[in-house]
């Protein structure tokens, strides 16, 4: 028996849907705090993984590509990958970054910095993509945030699909910073209740 589809089995066109339009226009990043705050929300008031299980575009479309259409070798993950040590280690290298691009953020809004309009992919290769902001569109710190936010986004996109091929479909589900987090954060949780 067919399992009956609901409207959140679509969300992977969102993840599409977000890259594209990002790469038109940058402002669109931050669409992006969509999947940042509703999965530690449904996380904290929730007590649960709703996000990851069900609402994750990212992740549907690495089960997509990966699954439907075997791009992946749908080898097993290697354990470490799931190790609390490496989980973890992801989560404070990711969050570090984060801190860094919000640090980068303030800095402009200040006035110490000047606007830097480039992706920067794997958190260290600059690719200038001038056409996707107009100058003076909006104030330069929310520009700023857009081209660090869509940086984040991406890198993690292309780390998703580097292990969909090598592993299984949803190997980044394994270290993904915001499961982690909200796997954290229902732990806590459930122990509250006991």
């Amino acid at each position: 028996m067919k399992k009956k589809k609901h409207w959140y089995d679509y969300l992977w066109i969102w993840a599409i849907l977000y890259f594209a339009l990002g790469f038109f226009n940058i402002l669109f990043a931050w669409f992006g705090m969509i999947d940042f705050l509703l999965p530690l929300g449904i996380a904290i008031f929730g007590g649960n993984k709703f996000f990851c299980n069900h609402l994750c575009g990212r992740g549907q479309l690495f089960s997509k590509l990966g699954g439907d259409l075997k791009c992946s070798r749908n080898k097993p993950t290697p354990r470490w990958m799931s190790s609390k040590w490496f989980r973890y280690g992801f989560l404070i290298f990711f969050l570090t970054m984060f801190g860094n691009m919000v640090f980068q953020t303030y800095l402009v809004g200040a006035g110490a910095s000047s606007l830097r309009e480039a992706i920067k992919l794997f958190w260290t290769f600059r690719v200038p993509w001038g056409w996707t902001y107009t100058a003076g569109t909006v104030a330069d710190w929310v520009a700023q945030f857009s081209f660090g936010f869509y940086s984040l986004m991406l890198t993690s996109l292309l780390l998703g699909l580097i292990v969909m091929v090598l592993y299984k479909p949803r190997t980044w589900c394994t270290f993904c910073p915001m499961g982690t987090m909200t796997q954290g954060i229902c732990k806590l949780k459930n122990n509250e209740k006991k």
